[in-house]
Order: C-alpha cells, then sequence, then structure tokens
C-alpha cells in the first residue's frame, strides 16, 4: 500500500508544481510516469510507454489540423463575417446569437478558439446597451457547449478516454447533455443580467452611423437593422474607448468594403462541403451503429484540401495542437501506471469506503469542479475519468451517466477569473466595469463547483441508477 500511496502523492504534486512553476504538466506526468513505473514496480519502458494513448494522440492531431486550415484559408473567418452580418440590431437576440457562432468555433477542435469572439462581443456589449456579464458568461458558456463537440477537446478527451476503459458513453449524448445544460445556464444569465432588455426588445441602442464591434470590425446601425463584421484583425488587438463617443477607426471607404463580406472562394467553399462532410460522416456511421474514427476522417479530408492548397496545407502543420496532445498523453501514461500498480484500486476502495456510490459520485464532481477552477480542464478530464473507473466497477453508478456528469461538472466552473475563460472577459471589459466582473465570475464559477453536480449527480446519475 505504501508505493500506492507514494506513486499518488507523486501524481498530485506533479499537478501542483507544474501550475505553480508554469511548467507543462504533460511533459512532468511523462517523467513521473518512467521514474514512478521504473522505482516503484517491475514494469519496463516498453510497458510504460505502451501506456500513452496513440488513438486519442490521432484524433486531437487529426481535428486540430483539418480545423487549422479551415483557418488558414479563411474559412473560418469568413464564416463568422457571414453570420455575423445576419445579425439584427435587437440587443435581446445579440448574447444567445454571440453563443451560437461562438458555440460553431469552439466546436471546430479548440474550444479556446471561440476566445476570438470575446472582444468583439464586449464590443458590441457597449454600442448596444447589454450588460458585460450577461455577454461574457454567454460567450464562456458557448465555448464549454462547443468544446464538448465530437470533434472538439473536451469531448474528444472525455469519450475517448471513457471507451477505452469499455465504458459506452456516446460522443452525440455527450454533447447533447453539456448543450443542454449550457443553455440553462444561458437562461439563467438573462434572468440575472439580461432582464432590462426584454422592457426594450425589438428597438435598435445607441444606434450610430459606425461603430467598432472590436477586433477590428464594425457594427452598422440604421434604417431596418444592423450590420455586425468582425472584421480581419486579431482579437487581441480589440481596445475600449474612455468615452461613449463612438470613433470611426477607418475611412469610409475601408467601411464600406468591410461592411459586406467577400465572397467564398473555390477552396473556402471546398472547405465548407468537407466541413458537412465530416459532421454527415460521423452521423451516418453512428446511426449504422459503427464507430467512426474522426481523427482519421480529418486527416482525410486535410490530405485533400492540402493537395488543392499545399501552401495552407503545410502553414497548418505547425498549428497542430502537440501541447495538448503531450498534455493528455502524459496524464494517461501516468494513470496508465498508477492503474498496474494498484493506486487507482486503492481509490476504488476508498469511494467504497464512503459507503453510498451516488455521495461518492458527488464528491468527485465536486473535486473535479474544484480543481478545474485553478486548473487545466483538459488535463482535469484526462485525470480524473480514470480515476472514476474504480467507482464505475464497484457497481450501483451508471458509468456513462458518471463521466458525463464529471466531465461537465469540470467545465462549468471554467468562468471563474481563475480560469482562461472568466480572464479573459475581465481583460476585454472596459476598466471601470473589470472589479465588477470579477465579483460577478468569482460568485458564478465558485457556486459552479457545488450547483452543478448538484444539478448533474441529482438530474442525470441518479435517474440512470434508478432506471
Amino acid at each position: 500500500m505504501l508505493e500506492q500511496i507514494l506513486a499518488l502523492g507523486v501524481f498530485i504534486a506533479l499537478f501542483a508544481v507544474g501550475a505553480i512553476r508554469g511548467v507543462h504538466i504533460g511533459v512532468l506526468m511523462l517523467v513521473g510516469a518512467a521514474g514512478t513505473g521504473l522505482l516503484l514496480t517491475d514494469m519496463t519502458v516498453d510497458d510504460i510507454v505502451a501506456e500513452f494513448p496513440l488513438s486519442i494522440m490521432v484524433l486531437l492531431a487529426g481535428v486540430t489540423y483539418f480545423f487549422a486550415i479551415a483557418q488558414e484559408n479563411g474559412t473560418v473567418d469568413r464564416i463568422i463575417d457571414w453570420a455575423l452580418e445576419k445579425v439584427g440590431s435587437s440587443a435581446l437576440l445579440l448574447p444567445a446569437v454571440f453563443f451560437l457562432i461562438t458555440a460553431g468555433i469552439a466546436s471546430m477542435g479548440a474550444p479556446l478558439a471561440g476566445l476570438v469572439m470575446m472582444p468583439v462581443g464586449m464590443q458590441v456589449a457597449r454600442k448596444y446597451g447589454v450588460d458585460y456579464a450577461l455577454m461574457g458568461l454567454a460567450i464562456c458558456f458557448a465555448i464549454g457547449a462547443g468544446g464538448f463537440a465530437p470533434t472538439s477537446l473536451y469531448g474528444i478527451v472525455t469519450y475517448s478516454t471513457a471507451h477505452d476503459a469499455g465504458i459506452g458513453l456516446s460522443p452525440f449524448l455527450l454533447f447533447g447533455i453539456a448543450v443542454g445544460v449550457y443553455l440553462v445556464m444561458l437562461v439563467v444569465a438573462y434572468l440575472m443580467y439580461g432582464r432590462s432588455l426584454f422592457s426594450r426588445r425589438g428597438s435598435t441602442q445607441r444606434a450610430g452611423s459606425l461603430a467598432e464591434a472590436g477586433a477590428g470590425g464594425t457594427v452598422t446601425a440604421g434604417g431596418s437593422g444592423a450590420r455586425i463584421s468582425r472584421g480581419s484583425a486579431s482579437a487581441t488587438q480589440a481596445a475600449f474607448g474612455e468615452d461613449d463617443e463612438d470613433e470611426a477607426l477607418f475611412d469610409s471607404s475601408s467601411t464600406s468594403a468591410s461592411a459586406e463580406s467577400a465572397p467564398f472562394t473555390g477552396v473556402q467553399v471546398l472547405t465548407v462541403i468537407l466541413m458537412i462532410a465530416l459532421i454527415g460522416s460521423v452521423v451516418v456511421l453512428a446511426a449504422l451503429g459503427q464507430e467512426p474514427d474522426i481523427g482519421l476522417l480529418c486527416f482525410l479530408f486535410g490530405a485533400v484540401l492540402a493537395l488543392v492548397d499545399p501552401k495552407t496545407g503545410k502553414a497548418a502543420l505547425p498549428k497542430i495542437d502537440w501541447s495538448t496532445v503531450l498534455l493528455v498523453g502524459g496524464i494517461i501514461t501516468f494513470v496508465g501506471v498508477l492503474q498496474t500498480m494498484g493506486a487507482v484500486d486503492l481509490l476504488g476502495e476508498g469511494a467504497k469506503a464512503i459507503g453510498s456510490p451516488l455521495i461518492s459520485a458527488f464528491v468527485l464532481c465536486v473535486v473535479g469542479g474544484l480543481v478545474s477552477a485553478f486548473a487545466s480542464t483538459t488535463g482535469i478530464l484526462a485525470a480524473l475519468v480514470p480515476l472514476a473507473l474504480p467507482l464505475i466497477a464497484a457497481g450501483g453508478v451508471p458509468g456513462w451517466a458518471l463521466i458525463a456528469a464529471l466531465g461537465v461538472c469540470s467545465a462549468v466552473v471554467d468562468v471563474s477569473p481563475f480560469s482562461t475563460l472568466g480572464a479573459t472577459v475581465v481583460a476585454t471589459a472596459p476598466g471601470d466595469e473589470k472589479s465588477r466582473l470579477t465579483a460577478i465570475l468569482v460568485k458564478f464559477g465558485m457556486s459552479m463547483v457545488v450547483i452543478g453536480p448538484v444539478v448533474l449527480v441529482g438530474g442525470l446519475v441518479l435517474p440512470a441508477m434508478i432506471f
């Protein structure tokens, strides 16, 4: 037992050291897995390396490669511009529209790619009188919802880890659960911070002939509605004025050009077709009872685009998310070593000692949410999903329900200002709003540490146990 406890201590210590020192946790975990396996067990180097999740590596690399090409050839920007131009001037609908657009972006492999919409959304909120908290929360919720898509990081890590452990969790069911939870959270945010918008539905708020929408974009209001254009500048370049006067950052000719998106090029049309084909292939294969390999499908479609446009295909290669591959791979490798030496079973015995599988599931979800509020959500998912297996093996808790609840509970806390999403909300808000938003996000994020497990364990795990 001493070896198992020591190994678990090393595992926890590496998480803490990596977070405090800013060292890549995946690197530390690979080294820790090797040291623990060689010194505390009779595992060989080949045994340790065999624990590295190659299937997840192919999945993550394929997805991020395909969507990196879509970003490099401008397809993603064109889709965003087209969608924003369809937005009317109803302030009431703007947070919901940004939720939909951001969720679409976040579903394209890397959830944090949706952060490109944060500066845009905050500027639009200023121009149309939308509470910054409502707009920021809507975009954060969208990133979480889109992140659990079968083609995005949170979903890939969660259902792939469950699948490797023999747990039948459908990626579409996981996605549906996440979307449902975040939509409820969006409604709650509307009720908390958007009640004033209902009284001015359909009216154009603080209309002007030209207003900056952030990220180099524009808001053009007038006549029957408004058009919002994202523009092509980096979202990190967005800035807020010190007063309420709208300043035109472009001359009339450049403004006119940016108000209407350029038409899709041939390569971009092909990219959109392949995006639709990817989604269609996954849905059809799943409906036929097959297990589609999304990573290989993405490499296939990425190869087609690379043959059509070799320059873009080459430029996308460095954008494969190798950092996440290493993070997830390192953690899962260490967890594999822990499983081999019986440390995970030791945790299972501790869970049994609690007496109630339902309480054990609740405690596990609380721990996942609490740690994720201050650390990498992806890393927490990769670590806690395997550690939940003993509880599932003990019986009484449906595996698919617990893994889905654990995954979503680890993500709903990301609105905390201690996480990347919450910190971006505060960073892109005007100076006089930062302290207020920080307080709101602390309360909202920390409350999700408890509310998330209560809702998901009570509304998902408990019914699954009964029925």
